[in-house]
């Protein structure tokens, strides 16, 4: 149990100041691809937030997490949504944050079952209490899915746009956002009627979000327009 601790936390420590090689989900994907006689395609490219479009930030948090810089890795008001979603019936709503992803896509494994979600909880404090909300998204940017075989803002850019990240403008940053939920089912560079509309409620959002985000102020009330998606 104390070694747990212990590498958990060095790890953690190590991982705000290194680039992640590779996680858990790369390799459980790359394992399918040989088990089912694919083609093997991993393409990943890590850069530094500054080479990433600040446009590509603020599209992910827009779509994703929009009280990503209020909150402390938890959204408790999505959470209690989903729970009343869930219990009557209805289609499974999820709640997690970028920092609960950006936690399970370094440390862990997909799943839903309660012991997953413990460990994730556990990391997601780690990280929120260790690494700065700007180095979760810089990390969230550079591991998270978004397309088969395809993690992060620098490799969705090359492979649907021809461009590196830092280039992205605002409709594609938030067309590669839009396919988020399901990076392998929709597709950047051949978007749905539903992702299109999803781009477009995207955008509307990065409006009313201004310029960007300001990790150094964190505690003032995040510039949002409540809207369904």
């Amino acid at each position: 149990m104390f070694l747990f601790f212990g590498l958990s936390i060095l790890s953690t420590i190590f991982f705000r100041f290194v680039p992640i090689p590779i996680t858990p989900l790369m390799l459980i994907r790359t394992s399918q691809q040989l088990i089912n006689g694919k083609e093997v395609v991993m393409y990943k490219d890590w850069v530094p937030m500054e080479e990433i479009s600040p446009k590509m930030q603020l599209a992910v948090v827009c779509a994703e997490d929009q009280k990503y810089l209020d909150h402390f890795g938890f959204d408790v008001e999505s959470i209690k949504k989903a729970l009343d979603t869930n219990a009557k019936g209805k289609r499974v709503r999820g709640a997690s944050t970028i920092s609960q992803q950006t936690a399970k896509n370094v440390f862990l494994w997909p799943g839903r079952n309660w012991i997953r979600k413990g460990f994730e909880v556990y990391f997601t404090l780690l990280i929120e209490t260790l690494w700065s909300k700007e180095r979760i998204l810089e990390v969230y940017l550079n591991v998270a899915e978004m397309g088969n075989g395809i993690y992060g803002a620098e490799a969705a850019a090359q492979t649907y746009f021809k461009k590196p990240a830092i280039k992205l403008t605002k409709a594609e940053a938030a067309l590669i956002a839009a396919c988020l939920p399901n990076p392998r089912k929709y597709n950047a560079a051949r978007p749905t009627k539903y992702i299109s509309s999803r781009q477009s409620w995207i955008m509307r959002q990065m409006r009313y979000w201004g310029s960007g985000l300001d990790f150094d102020k964190e505690e003032e009330e995040p510039k949002t327009k409540k809207s369904k998606k």
